[in-house]
């Protein structure tokens, strides 16, 4: 597979930008007011802070993985998405940018889990339970669940999510909104769990946003990405520990092997730990999708 250099900033003179995220640059556009530009850059953060190097082609990643399961679960829930076309923008945004209608979106992460792991087996191990949901004792860290929960978790904007129960989601939205959120994210997650595991890979753990357009509820932002889920290879996989992942696992690695104090400023990456990161994930995609970059 070719890599190009990493791409940590993109700009327009033709658009205008609104927000700078850990990994996305998102534009409105002036001709358009019902759209917004979503441009996923190379950046990559680690222990909540951007790091000084980024990851080649890890924004394609993001933004052609998102584009193949938008289309994978077309007749399972609407979406936001217009198109691709970045014609008359600098060259550094094409293929890693999606045109998206604007959406009122919900101050909840959606997360399903189907397998013990992160956060949550902290949290297991702590309580016996995950988000108020009281679970079997015994159960082993990156075991499979007996069957997948909705576990919300807050939106932060610095800083970690924080797991909150069902209830203090019905609180927020309301309970019919909460019950469609859940039963949509369980299903999305159980149909691409069982879409992936015969192509090598064990989907334990996804987040979603969802939104409202035109009164319907959308899903929105990236999907079932080595971003925002955890994607392990099943030939390795045996419950009882932590596992290797299709992420950020090197990158952590190195931080953790030079005692970073976790404080700014964040430190760079020898190259060939930013070429391995890249790479798992170019393999987490080939591996879903059949295709290369």
């Amino acid at each position: 597979m070719s890599t190009s250099a990493p791409v940590l900033e993109t700009n327009s003179t033709a658009l205008k930008l609104l927000a700078r995220g850990k990994v996305r640059d998102i534009y409105t556009d002036p001709a358009h007011s019902d759209r917004l530009l979503i441009a996923a850059t190379d950046r990559i953060s680690a222990f909540d802070y951007i790091l000084a190097t980024g990851i080649p082609d890890k924004g394609r990643v993001l933004t052609q993985m998102t584009l193949f399961w938008l289309d994978f679960l077309r007749d399972t829930v609407p979406n936001h998405f217009v198109g691709t076309d970045t014609t008359g923008l600098p060259a550094e945004f094409e293929g890693r940018s999606m045109w998206v209608r604007r959406a009122k979106m919900f101050d909840v992460e959606c997360v399903a889990r189907g397998y013990l792991s992160g956060s949550g087996w902290k949290e297991y191990q702590q309580t016996g339970a995950v988000c108020g949901i009281a679970l079997p004792s015994g159960l082993q860290e990156s075991g499979a669940l007996p069957e997948p929960l909705f576990t919300p978790a807050t939106k932060a904007q610095s800083g970690h999510d924080e797991n909150i129960s069902f209830d203090r989601v019905v609180s927020l939205i309301g309970n019919e909104t909460a019950a469609k959120l859940r039963d949509l994210t369980l299903t999305i997650y159980t149909k691409a769990a069982a879409y992936a595991r015969p192509r090598g890979i064990i989907i334990a753990d996804t987040k979603f946003e969802f939104g409202v357009v035109d009164g319907e509820i959308v899903l929105a932002d990236e999907v079932l990405t080595p971003d925002s889920s955890r994607f392990w290879p099943l030939e390795t996989y045996k419950s009882g520990g932590a596992q290797p992942s299709y992420d950020k696992q090197y990158v952590r690695d190195y931080l953790e092997s030079i005692h970073w104090n976790k404080q700014p400023p964040a430190p760079g990456l020898p190259e060939d730990v930013a070429l391995r990161t890249s790479e798992k994930y170019k393999q987490a995609y080939t591996a879903l999708t059949g295709k290369t970059l």
